[in-house]
């Protein structure tokens, strides 16, 4: 446990300064600030609907969960998966890396684990925010219902499973990003990959599942599938977040292989 917290906080120290790393809080602040300022200037237009607290919360926080799982995290977890290790490739300090005395593994682990934390700042700011920012609305224009319902559960499990979802993402990217040191190989593979996991998941293939990039867009479609139904019904655990977890477990596992079997050479 030891060696897996110093490498954990050596990741820390090396990439404070990136944009991986600010880009996890800025995205979520511009993109949630964005959204409640298009509420707050729109908001004679949206009153017009009188929609009720749930189904305000709902709107509102389809907004950025729209914008947020279906463009910006995959594109967001491929940059911060190959920033992450294109600092070792970057200084040439993979060997130096593991030449020091700690756990090889808890090395690798340290590094992956970054990422995952790193995603998850960015996913649970989201919710965080939009909680925050629908309140404030409220505040400055009476009229809106966010008050008659708490959103608590409805963001977390929207955004929890949009998290599990995004794991098979990053999994299969910070792998690609250990073989290739260049930008463009990860990068493009992600992008292509992004956009056939949009495709097929829309055009409803009963196997999209199976593919992760298509997960996050499918875990999308169950959470819309929650506006006539109370958000406590939505299950987390579907189909396509268990692919997602198993293609996280397993590519782990084979990344650690693939980086011992790079540093012996």
């Amino acid at each position: 446990m030891r060696s897996l917290y110093l490498s954990f906080i050596s990741e820390f120290y090396k990439s404070r300064k990136t944009l991986a790393f600010w880009a996890a809080i800025i995205l979520p602040v511009v993109i949630c600030g964005l959204i409640a300022f298009g509420y707050y200037t729109n908001s004679t237009k949206i009153l017009k609907y009188n929609y009720a607290g749930m189904m305000l919360w709902y709107r509102y926080s389809s907004a950025s969960l729209n914008v947020m799982g279906m463009l910006i995290l995959p594109f967001y977890v491929m940059f911060m998966a190959f920033s992450v290790n294109n600092i070792e490739h970057k200084n040439d300090t993979w060997k130096t890396l593991f030449s020091q005395p700690l756990n090889k593994f808890a090395i690798y682990a340290a590094k992956y684990l970054y990422a995952v934390m790193l995603l998850l700042i960015c996913v649970l700011l989201f919710p965080l925010l939009t909680y925050v920012s629908g309140h404030l609305l409220q505040v400055l224009i009476p009229k809106y219902t966010f008050n008659d319902y708490s959103p608590v559960v409805l963001l977390s499990r929207f955004y929890g499973k949009l998290f599990l979802a995004s794991m098979g993402i990053l999994s299969i990217q910070f792998v690609l990003s250990l073989i290739w040191a260049d930008f463009l190989k990860p990068m493009g593979i992600g992008f292509i990959g992004t956009i056939a996991g949009m495709i097929t998941a829309n055009v409803g293939w009963k196997y999209a599942y199976l593919i992760p990039y298509c997960d996050p867009a499918l875990a999308l479609r169950a959470a819309k599938g929650t506006k006539n139904t109370r958000p406590e019904d939505l299950p987390i655990f579907t189909q396509e977040v268990w692919v997602s977890l198993i293609f996280a477990v397993a590519l782990f596992i084979i990344g650690y292989f693939i980086l011992l079997k790079r540093n012996i050479k």
